[in-house]
């Protein structure tokens, strides 16, 4: 599917790949194909390690640091509901392991287990080979400046919802 920055012509229109003429030139549903395509391949890919997109993503931010629930569902960007279904899923899976805080006795915090590591390491080997994968579709020049521009989007204007807006829970994708 060809990427459309400007207005876009006729001839990018046809290039387009069956993209609604309406919607080539719009951001919002072009991220959201990307993202839903690509969320469904890592998906599948992970599931014979018995994880999902979003336990990976709960394991792999784990693994950074001392965090409560709370702090992980708001550093990968879950409602509470979706994180405590998820840690309750690892939990059970010996993935991860709610322990107390060594900060603060009243608060317990998501701990990685050993198969925990295991997973998350060979999880990022199918998440980069996908990724390389995905960015051989463009020109070799222009992989780093895409990642780099989205990078940019996401941490400067697209890095909070809206202001008022209803808060979003996020879902894996049925197989």
């Amino acid at each position: 599917m060809a990427v459309v920055t400007t207005e876009p012509t006729s001839d990018d229109l046809k290039a387009v790949d069956e993209c609604p003429e309406c919607l080539a030139g719009n951001l919002g549903w072009l991220l959201t194909q990307a993202h839903f395509n690509l969320v469904s391949e890592v998906g599948a890919a992970l599931e014979p390690l018995g994880v999902s997109n979003r336990g990976y993503h709960v394991l792999a931010t784990a693994r950074t640091g001392e965090y409560t629930q709370k702090e992980l569902a708001e550093r990968i960007g879950l409602d509470k509901t979706t994180m405590v279904v998820t840690v309750d899923e690892l939990e059970e899976k010996g993935l991860a392991e709610r322990k107390p805080s060594s900060t603060d006795r009243r608060a317990r915090v998501i701990v990685v287990t050993r198969a925990g590591e295991r997973t998350v390491a060979e999880g990022q080997k199918i998440i980069d080979r996908i990724q390389r994968d995905v960015l051989e579709s463009l020109p070799t020049k222009e992989r780093k400046l895409f990642l780099e521009a989205l990078g940019s989007l996401v941490q400067d204007r697209l890095a909070q919802p809206a202001p008022d807006a209803p808060p979003l829970r996020r879902r894996e994708p049925r197989h």
